[in-house]
């Protein structure tokens, strides 16, 4: 709660925190439009093997020409400037850097951005949610021996959902569920970057889409049930609350029934077991939209520990289940990269993180879309062959299961089913696969960091 406090400090001291972002997509550049508005902040540079993307981006957010034409990070830091690069690597080594923002979307590529930045002695904020779910527990802990924050991006839904549930638990309350809102119908698993737009906007939606320079792999991702199991993976490793055995059920659900509905069955509700991760749907599986969805949102819900707490719960308005010992709390909208200051400050200025995996507990295994052939070419999260299942990562290492983050360019030598889970033993280990920093890292994760128990979570 002090963070802008700390910043106008920092800014007043002639001591900006300084920054470097890789990646300049929509969320970076969310982020960058914001920066310039933020005391105490000095982008030292950005990195994109795009420079003349970033350039542009730099100039839609409104950024003077002046601020970004440093031709090196010692300039930068002389200047107070911004140093534009095609090299990241560069980039992370810059003299006076502070924390690194990871938002490539690249596993391979954020594991290695990861690791060059902990071995430079720099905080990290990984925007990139599918590196994290690869490998992230692995590069907490790394980042941790280090003296170093490892940090969940703060605007992301992951960061958000796990802040509901440290606001829960520091104020005594047992959080029985935590998660967030989409859109989901079951047929949408099958949905790939040539029908995802007509069931993203209807009907003529592939014009929209075009006209708006959205990108169909990603958007394939977040309506094929993907982006979802990714981001509660994320949630999972940072906060204990597990899935249930057969992954996220999407029921739909609208704000008012929450504390009624994402609770224990045994409590009256639906979910599988209290300490529960689970997505909400925005519209019913007759294929009516919900009232008072949470489509963009994020939600927890908690448990009165006394029959005092729960009249409080009455005497103060809160909405609860028929007995009044559950409620919840929800946010209905997450501003993405607009958000991400807080992650940035937070490292530099209190060494904590926005959110953070402390072990291993849950995975995204790659699931065929359709029946796959031998010798056909996975093509990884938001394509046509594969969507990713949210699993308990000891089912999953039991399974020998592919994480969706390294099923791209691997070629199957066994059919898989439709609805299947992708196997190691259904693949040919190319050299590609094996020799990349993500495999290896991903492989030294699951043989040191044993797999939580099925059940249950840290209340």
């Amino acid at each position: 709660m002090n963070l802008h406090r700390l910043l106008r400090a920092r800014a007043e001291e002639g001591r900006p925190v300084r920054v470097g972002l890789i990646g300049v997509g929509k969320f970076g550049t969310m982020f960058l439009s914001q920066a310039l508005h933020t005391p105490g902040l000095h982008v030292l540079g950005v990195a994109d093997i795009n420079v003349k993307r970033a350039q542009a981006n730099l100039a839609v957010t409104h950024w003077p020409l002046n601020r970004y034409q440093a031709t090196s990070g010692a300039k930068a830091l002389a200047e107070g400037t911004t140093w534009v690069t095609d090299d990241a690597e560069a980039l992370i080594k810059a003299g006076g850097l502070d924390v690194v923002v990871e938002a490539t979307g690249d596993p391979d590529v954020g594991i290695r951005h990861a690791l060059a930045a902990i071995e430079r002695g720099r905080h990290l904020v990984m925007v990139n949610v599918e590196a994290d779910v690869v490998a992230g527990p692995y590069l907490a802990e790394k980042a941790r021996k280090a003296n170093l924050v490892y940090s969940l991006a703060y605007g992301d839904q992951p960061a958000l959902i796990v802040e509901l549930v440290d606001w829960a638990r520091s104020c005594g309350l047992e959080v029985a569920a935590a998660g967030k809102g989409t859109l989901y119908m079951p047929e949408y698993h099958a949905i790939n970057p040539d029908t995802v737009w007509d069931s993203y906007f209807g009907e003529g939606g592939a014009e929209r889409a075009q006209k708006g320079g959205m990108n169909a792999k990603m958007f394939t991702s977040f309506i094929d049930g993907t982006k979802s199991a990714i981001e509660m993976a994320a949630v999972s490793n940072a906060t204990g609350l597990t899935p249930a055995p057969a992954g996220l059920s999407f029921p739909a659900c609208a704000v008012e029934d929450l504390a009624g509905s994402m609770i224990p069955e045994t409590a009256g509700g639906i979910l599988h077991h209290k300490g529960q991760v689970e997505v909400i749907s925005s519209r019913r599986r007759n294929g009516n939209d919900v009232e008072n969805d949470l489509r963009w949102g994020v939600y927890v819900t908690f448990h009165a520990p006394t029959d005092y707490v729960e009249r409080c719960f009455a005497d103060y308005g809160l909405i609860t289940d028929p007995s009044g010992q559950y409620s919840a709390l929800w946010r209905p909208y997450h501003l993405i990269g607009l958000e991400l200051g807080p992650s940035i400050a937070s490292a530099a200025l209190l060494n904590l993180p926005t959110g953070a995996p402390d072990a291993f507990r849950a995975d995204v295994a790659a699931t065929a879309k359709r029946d796959l052939q031998p010798g056909e070419v996975l093509d990884g999260e938001g394509g046509y062959t594969v969507w990713g299942r949210l699993m308990l990562a000891g089912d999953s290492l039991n399974l020998g299961a592919v994480p969706i983050g390294l099923a791209h360019k691997a070629t199957l030598k066994n059919p898989v089913k439709e609805g299947a889970v992708v196997t190691w033993s259904d693949l040919e280990l190319g050299l590609s696969l094996t020799e990349s920093t993500a495999y290896t890292v991903r492989r030294e994760m699951e043989a040191t960091m044993a797999a939580a128990p099925r059940l249950g979570s840290v209340s």
